[in-house]
């Protein structure tokens, strides 16, 4: 019989604004903070709130407008490549513990550990591992942390974002049974790991509001509204979760596919932002070339100022793979212009490349010249050669000296944010 494995999922609280009050000597759980470019205007997104905001109703991703003035609260320059160097410094604390094979990174301020093998090893229980941990990252970085415990992945998740953020030890825990008894009633369902507001809004049509409700459901029509999807979400409804880390571990992704987004500084005008797109492709395409891949297709997403609720989305198909920006350049900005309303402002742009895979299923169709093809690889391996040894705005485009451009500062920002300097 296979050993009982037990899982951590262990958090940062409200990571960006820990990381500013440690560096400032403030404690991140009684300190008003908000992590957000006020140059932006009062309309950008807060980041990160501090534990201590959040315990007086602020909302997490809030626009700074809407944080009470009242509350006395710092405002803190978002230092993406300060958070990077503070998230590999705790991954390098766990190293001393556990190794790599048995630890996953979730993402910049979360990681997935498989303490099985450890517990027995250190012979210590599975809750004083935890705190050691945590208490390890508290002691030498000033970061709080939460814990989530359980027998597989997902118990672990759904411990640490439900149960361990209201326990008074930073500390929640979970095997099937003890889901079964204490979670399957609880709402939202958009609380629990995979279910998101799309998911949640199609169950509640069919009646179901809790995990409970999916559980007695009849399999049949769950599989109907879902598809295959339906397996994971009826496992997840009953605390099962058949991925362990050794399948993570040996996973090999089949296809690709490159994104970017950016909320513009204020509402952009349609040919400001036909701008914007365009840098927008010849970034990602330099990217995909830069990685070994191709696609053929391209996503946008746009959302209007005076509503943000309000998208338009639109695919773009051409008939290459490749990543060569002009090819999609001008398919993408005159899609842009058909489907886009000019008269409106622009406040938010996403791209994406889909159907991405190896350069190897390069192709180009009849009507290319194949000289001109060459030509402009050339010169775009030179310029991938010059961004890796001075920088991504050693050359730039003519375009993107101009007013609206925002490739510079982007090409100085991890994330989409300011990397900030080394300095609190």
């Amino acid at each position: 019989m296979e050993k009982q494995r037990v899982y951590f999922v262990i958090d940062a609280r409200s990571f960006y604004a820990s990381v500013e009050c440690a560096d400032r000597n403030l404690d991140p759980m009684t300190t008003k903070l908000v992590v957000a470019d006020a140059t932006r205007t009062d309309k950008t997104i807060c980041l990160a709130v501090s534990p201590a905001l959040k315990a007086l109703g602020v909302k997490n991703r809030c626009r700074l407008f809407q944080v009470p003035k009242e509350y006395d609260f710092i405002v803190a320059k978002p230092r993406m490549k300060r958070y990077v160097e503070v998230a590999a410094s705790i991954y390098k604390i766990y190293l001393q513990y556990l190794s790599k094979e048995d630890m996953h990174v979730y993402s910049i301020d979360e990681i997935i550990l498989d303490v099985t093998d450890y517990l027995s090893l250190y012979k210590i229980r599975a809750k004083a591992f935890a705190i050691q941990l945590m208490d390890e990252v508290k002691k030498k970085l000033g970061i709080p942390m939460t814990c989530g415990i359980g027998t597989n992945m997902y118990l672990a998740k759904v411990a640490s974002a439900i149960t361990a953020k209201h326990s008074n030890d930073g500390i929640g825990w979970l095997d099937e049974e003890k889901f079964i008894k204490t979670l399957q009633n609880h709402t939202p369902l958009t609380d629990f790991w995979q279910i998101s507001r799309g998911i949640s809004a199609r169950l509640e049509k069919l009646g179901i509001f809790d995990m409970e409700g999916i559980a007695k459901t009849n399999e049949d029509l769950l599989y109907k509204e879902f598809g295959v999807n339906a397996e994971l979400i009826i496992d997840h409804a009953r605390g099962k979760e058949p991925v362990t880390m050794k399948d993570i571990k040996s996973y090999k992704g089949q296809t690709h596919s490159f994104s970017s987004g950016q909320i513009l500084p204020n509402g952009y005008s349609h040919k400001d932002a036909k701008l914007v797109i365009k840098e927008m492709t010849d970034s990602l395409c330099l990217e995909m070339a830069r990685q070994g891949l191709v696609s053929n297709t391209a996503g946008v997403d746009i959302n209007y100022d005076d509503d943000t609720h309000d998208r338009v989305h639109f695919l773009v198909r051409i008939g290459s793979m490749t990543n060569l920006s002009s090819y999609f350049m001008t398919p993408i900005a005159e899609a842009f212009d058909r489907k886009v309303d000019w008269t409106r402002k622009i406040r938010r742009i996403n791209l994406g490349f889909m159907d991405v895979c190896n350069e190897d299923y390069e192709q180009y169709d009849l009507f290319s010249d194949m000289d001109e093809v060459d030509k402009e690889k050339s010169v775009r391996d030179v310029l991938l050669q010059i961004h890796e040894m001075y920088g991504k705005n050693a050359v730039l485009r003519g375009m993107d000296f101009k007013s609206a451009a925002t490739r510079r500062e982007r090409n100085t920002m991890i994330g989409g944010h300011a990397g900030g300097e080394d300095d609190a």
